[in-house]
């Protein structure tokens, strides 16, 4: 029994990374849309048994960006502006979700921790701020904070408690966390000012879910969430390599 136990969470492991991986492959472009996968093809790229691939292939499905032709036959969706635009949308709402639920379920320590989280973020700022102004790039204190902003929002599901939504809100994600941190500094290269002080609602969210204001937190982060997915979403991109002109 133990052994099955094992052999199953080893299996669904694989298939988690095996659905990421893939799921970034075809949301930055390396899987272009009409382009045609096997499970084996993918199984041999991702050095994994065909097992995972079909699990992760099945989610994609149902993700609605891989369409099944035949028995034997994936194509990677044509995924359009329209379609990311509406994926965003059910990210903020999901996003918007677990802001509501964390209202109602997360405790004093937790909430404490949250802030705790921004202190250390205000702290790089502060830090990131100086090196500018002094000619430097502060390029490892950058990734800290982007570090430090994904622990708060991780936080901030743990605190909603309701792992059936953070499910489907990974899911459900317009870019994957590498991607979305790729995007971030490829932004901030055009752009320093960037989304380095996004997080400062943060603060006022940590209030009002001390207060138990579940709209209010809600509001928030829907608020938040629209516009940093949209400054993704339309934000110019690098070509060969090369920063855009500005």
């Amino acid at each position: 029994m133990t052994e099955d136990l094992l052999a199953t969470l080893k299996s669904d492991t694989l298939a988690d990374r095996a659905y990421e991986a893939i799921r970034e492959a075809i949301t930055t472009g390396g899987l272009r849309s009409g382009e045609k996968v096997t499970e084996r093809g993918l199984a041999a790229q991702l050095s994994v048994s065909p097992t995972p691939v079909r699990e992760a292939i099945r989610r994609l499905e149902q993700d609605g960006l891989l369409v099944r032709r035949g028995p034997r036959t994936v194509m990677v969706s044509d995924i359009g502006d329209a379609a990311l635009e509406d994926l965003a949308e059910v990210e903020v709402g999901l996003r918007g979700m677990v802001a509501r639920f964390a209202a109602r379920r997360a405790t004093p320590e937790q909430l404490d921790g949250l802030d705790a989280i921004l202190d250390d973020a205000d702290d790089l700022l502060i830090l990131i701020v100086q090196r500018k102004q002094s000619g430097q790039i502060p390029q490892r204190h950058l990734d800290q904070l982007l570090d430090t902003v994904q622990r708060f929002n991780d936080a901030l599901e743990a605190c909603a408690g309701n792992p059936v939504l953070t499910r489907l809100l990974e899911q459900a994600r317009v870019f994957s966390r590498a991607e979305r941190r790729a995007r971030r500094l490829e932004v901030i290269a055009h752009d320093p000012t960037f989304a380095l002080d996004r997080y400062s609602s943060h603060r006022a969210l940590v209030r009002a879910l001390r207060a138990g204001d579940a709209e209010g937190a809600e509001s928030i982060v829907v608020a938040d969430a629209r516009g940093g997915i949209s400054d993704l979403l339309h934000a110019p991109r690098s070509v060969d390599g090369d920063s855009a002109a500005t």
